[in-house]
């Protein structure tokens, strides 16, 4: 079996202690070059790929024969980016080795700037370790194809959780996670969605540790949620489309009215969220964010978490009355309402989701201050 050229964030150490797994103590690593190659940016992603360069020279680590088990683990995780295995010859040590590389599938990505590992390790690292574990949680569960399908949410819930980084605890305690005991966590689920049956003990407010409990868990990512306000019109931007989560309830009318709302991708902060989706889903460009505020939705059994906004925006009355992005399934209708009409949603009941509600709430206590300012 040929050595394995690896060029990219599988230099980085811990990453590809995460990929090989424990038999990596096994593995015989050199340094190598790959002549008439360059590595960059894979353009918009936050990994690198690899094209033909004459002159050019990709540097790397030579795999000696890494046997069929870490050759499994290899293709899987690098299946997940689009990259199959090509012959090529690689310089190391002195003298030309056979061996192979990970390249990507033609067209796949675009190559972008010059690649530097250590760019990456300072930016992306941690996000792609996170990530890393997830999808190698998934070997012998999934296929290459399939992780490759998942990979995006994946990097969204890596980035989920590095966000996770608390709140004040002045009137709550302030016993950390550590204190609790996980004993098992199970994989119940893993499509766009992941979730899990955790099994665990927790400290008590009384001193002692809880009775053993089994609870599920919905792992979802953060979200950005907008609601647009003309402040010199008093009106207020809203979109509706379906919904699958009332549909499931059995309610007759599965359609909602909503804030703009959207993934918050990694890499990006909620408030540079919430300008993307306005512009999107309903091709607003905004003049500012006024922030509400950021909470879990469903914190009994839901790791989502929203960044609440009122997007300032001009609202004239040509504005379109569809919108959405094809690419992403996205079927909505925009409604412009004014002031008066849209807090009459909250007393006949069709407001009926929390971030339209609460944001609806917060535009009616800050109004003046907002109508007021220049």
């Amino acid at each position: 079996m040929s050595a394995i050229f690896l060029y990219g964030t599988l230099r980085d150490p811990a990453l590809l202690q995460i990929v090989l797994g424990p038999k990596i103590d096994g593995a015989v690593l050199l340094d190598g070059i790959l002549p008439d190659h360059a590595v960059t940016w894979a353009e918009g992603q936050v990994f690198p790929t690899i094209t033909a360069q004459a002159g050019a020279e990709a540097t790397g680590v030579l795999l000696d024969d890494p046997g069929a088990e870490l050759l499994a683990r290899l293709d899987f995780y690098e299946g997940g980016f689009g990259y199959d295995l090509k012959p090529v010859k690689v310089m190391a040590g002195g003298a030309t080795h056979p061996a192979r590389v990970y390249f990507p599938r033609p067209g796949l990505w675009q190559p972008g700037a010059r690649f530097e590992l250590a760019d990456w390790q300072e930016k992306w690292g941690a996000l792609s370790h996170l990530a890393a574990i997830e999808a190698m949680g998934y070997l012998g569960l999934f296929t290459a194809e399939e992780l490759a399908s998942r990979m995006p949410m994946i990097r969204a819930r890596a980035a989920s959780r590095l966000a996770a980084t608390g709140v004040p605890a002045q009137v709550r305690c302030d016993i950390g996670a550590d204190a609790v005991q996980q004993i098992e966590t199970r994989i119940d689920h893993a499509g766009f969605f992941r979730s899990e049956t955790r099994r665990l003990r927790h400290p008590k407010f009384d001193g002692t540790m809880s009775e053993e409990v089994s609870r599920e868990v919905f792992i979802a990512t953060d979200a950005a949620h907008v609601l647009p306000y003309d402040p010199g019109r008093d009106r207020v931007l809203l979109i509706e489309q379906f919904r699958l989560g009332p549909l499931g309830r059995g309610d007759p009318r599965p359609w909602m009215l909503e804030p703009v709302a959207g993934r918050v991708d990694p890499g990006e902060t909620p408030e540079q969220a919430a300008h993307r989706e306005c512009m999107e889903e309903a091709g607003l460009t905004l003049t500012r964010l006024e922030r509400i505020a950021s909470y879990y939705c469903t914190p009994g059994y839901s790791t989502e978490y929203f960044h609440n906004f009122v997007g300032i925006a001009d609202l004239p009355d040509d504005l379109p009355r569809l919108g959405g992005l094809k690419s992403e399934a996205e079927d909505i209708r925009l409604h412009i309402l004014d002031f008066a009409a849209a807090m009459a949603l909250l007393d006949t009941g069709e407001a009926d989701n929390g971030p339209l509600i609460l944001s609806l709430m917060w535009l009616a206590r800050e109004r003046g201050r907002l109508r007021a300012a220049p």
